[in-house]
């Protein structure tokens, strides 16, 4: 067992005795409660690169569950596929590994549905603890929680758009929508129901299908980015704004699901600096947290979606904040987390 300390509380990293993947959980701060953050199942190029998500996830978790004042700490699972061990019939020894290194860690982190995870999945990992939340409802979870995140992340589109443009409303605004997955497409169907100029982009073809259901139109990623529109929204993996492309954006708003969308520190500077508004990416994707969240506390479908669109106002509260001091929207998110954790580290020093 391999265990790396940074400004981490725990993180540790061990081959799986069934499936000979690495799997990996980070725990980043549990200062207001046990670790939760969901497990990403990956071709990641090596172990390194799947530790490394796995760390730079859960500190985004630790900020997310402290700006939602959620009593909940951040952490972040990973199973890194072999390649010798892609096929489907390996899936099953790959989750028990995992499932066996979250019943390890004593409660200290529970485990949720993440990128190339689903509910089945979950199912899978609770055989071997109890330290999972988003099951589905058949088995008493409360089922997928990619609906609320979407309306999060709409509801954080209305903040933004109300401190860019000038009013809240979506209906008429270009939208793109690069990654309509498991959020980006549900998020995808409430834009346009509510009368967006909805465009799609994926790197899987199969998602023109619904670009032709919503009447939206297509692009390749590549042009998506960089598409004049009101509102950009990654909705696939982390580091979709680079120094290369980020000059090079043509929205007024950048407001997506993704986690880590921007893949350097400063970038929120540059795109400020260009008058672009970044909605930092852990406010705005937390209404899936806050489902899973409802779960564990006693689950409330209404309570979980009051909650979510209270993502607004959290929202505006930070756009706020960041025009009056003149700093970054994600500047201020950060500070308002930190006065969270500060203030539960405070107590626990002095004991």
């Amino acid at each position: 067992m391999k265990v790396a300390e940074r400004e981490h509380e725990q993180v540790v990293s061990r081959r799986g005795e069934r499936s000979g993947a690495h799997v990996i959980v980070a725990i980043h701060s549990t200062a207001l409660g046990p670790a939760l953050g969901g497990v990403r199942m990956w071709n990641y190029s090596s172990p390194a690169e799947g530790l490394a998500d796995a760390m730079r996830l859960s500190c985004a978790m630790t900020y997310k569950a402290a700006a939602a004042r959620l009593d909940l700490g951040g952490g972040k699972g990973v199973i890194c596929i072999p390649k010798r061990n892609g096929m489907r019939s390996d899936r099953r020894a790959m989750l028990l590994d995992f499932a066996d290194l979250v019943e390890s860690l004593d409660r200290r982190y529970i485990t949720a549905e993440d990128a190339g995870t689903s509910p089945d999945d979950l199912v899978v990992i609770a055989e071997r603890t109890d330290h999972v939340t988003g099951l589905p409802v058949e088995r008493g979870g409360a089922g997928d929680p990619s609906p609320f995140t979407a309306l999060g992340v709409e509801a954080a589109m209305r903040a933004c758009l109300r401190q860019r443009l000038g009013s809240a409303d979506v209906a008429g605004r270009r939208v793109v929508v690069v990654g309509p997955g498991h959020v980006g497409e549900p998020l995808a169907r409430r834009l346009a129901a509510v009368g967006a100029e909805l465009v799609l982009s994926d790197i899987d073809e199969r998602k023109r299908a619904l670009a032709a259901e919503l009447e939206a139109e297509w692009l390749e990623p590549d042009e998506a980015l960089v598409a004049e529109c009101d509102v950009l929204s990654p909705c696939a993996l982390g580091g979709a704004i680079q120094p290369q492309n980020a000059d090079l954006l043509r929205c007024e708003v950048v407001c997506g699901s993704a986690n880590n969308q921007l893949a350097e520190q400063g970038l929120d500077a540059t795109l400020a600096e260009r008058g672009i508004l970044y909605a930092p990416d852990f406010i705005v994707n937390a209404g899936g947290l806050m489902h899973v969240y409802g779960e564990i506390r006693g689950y409330s479908a209404e309570r979980a979606r009051e909650l979510a669109l209270g993502i607004e106002e959290t929202m505006g509260g930070i756009l706020e904040t960041a025009a009056v001091r003149d700093i970054t929207p994600l500047q201020a998110a950060h500070e308002l987390a930190e006065e969270r954790l500060g203030a539960a580290r405070e107590p626990a020093a002095a004991a």
